[in-house]
């Protein structure tokens, strides 16, 4: 079983930058695919990137391509979201997920899921 726990959440200004961090529990975690998802009030949960168990294949939603940046950190059993020129449109709570597949981009093929974090972009 993986637990997970996201962090770096808050409220910041358009055109800012936030870095998210999703910590792990467990040996296991090297093992998984991890994704980011958001979700906005009213809205569907949705990708927003996604790294496979060695960071060697990525994936990011064409809304935040170029702007954010996943990565991974095994030895720390971290996966991170560097999220950069921020819009109001960003405006979400983010979950960090852990998956079995290969570089799963839909909510139905993550198995764990950590409790969010709120970011808030205002104009």
């Amino acid at each position: 079983q993986v637990q997970l726990v996201e962090s770096g959440g808050g409220l910041v200004q358009a055109g800012g930058s936030l870095r998210l961090s999703c910590a792990a529990s467990g040996r296991t975690f090297r093992t998984y695919a991890m994704g980011w998802f958001r979700q906005a009030p009213g809205k569907e949960r949705e990708i927003v990137a996604a790294t496979s168990w060695s960071g060697g294949r990525l994936y990011y939603a064409d809304s935040v391509k170029g702007r954010f940046t996943i990565s991974r950190d095994n030895a720390k059993n971290t996966v991170y979201l560097q999220m950069n020129s921020l819009k109001p449109e960003d405006t979400a709570v983010y979950y960090c997920a852990a998956s079995r597949q290969v570089l799963a981009t839909i909510p139905r093929a993550y198995e764990y899921w950590g409790q969010g974090t709120q970011v808030t972009v205002s104009s």
